[in-house]
């Protein structure tokens, strides 16, 4: 899996409520969150960069949790803790980078960079 891009002291964003689609919207490869039956160019943009904002916003989030489950799976002072390969093969990173992400999730348990005041990538 690629690395991520850094994306540093960025304020966390709110993201747009995502509605969940009906089976049947989501089954149809040209239907997403309803955008292709918005006809006015102004309001398609403003509910894509909804969309893309709560999308990045999620992601972000998403990688704060990865970052806190790699770290403490990595805690010396866990009897079955795993090696930064380990960790790597599982959550499909290269070593270096789980390694960057278990001090990340350190940091954030810390309560240090990114820990809730805003997202610290970890590269």
């Amino acid at each position: 899996m690629a690395e991520h891009a850094p994306r540093r002291e960025q304020p966390r964003l709110r993201p747009a409520p995502l509605l969940f689609e009906p089976a049947e919207a989501a089954s149809d490869p040209e239907h997403f969150f309803d955008l292709e039956s918005i006809e006015d160019p102004r309001a398609l943009l403003e509910r894509a960069t909804e969309l893309t904002l709560a999308f990045r916003a999620a992601a972000d989030r998403a990688t704060e949790f990865q970052a806190v489950a790699a770290a403490q799976l990595a805690d010396p002072r866990r009897f079955d803790r795993l090696t930064p390969a380990d960790i790597a093969e599982r959550a499909e990173w290269t070593e270096d980078y789980a390694k960057k992400m278990v001090e990340f999730g350190r940091d954030l348990m810390r309560g240090g960079e990114g820990g809730g005041s805003g997202h610290a990538d970890p590269v």
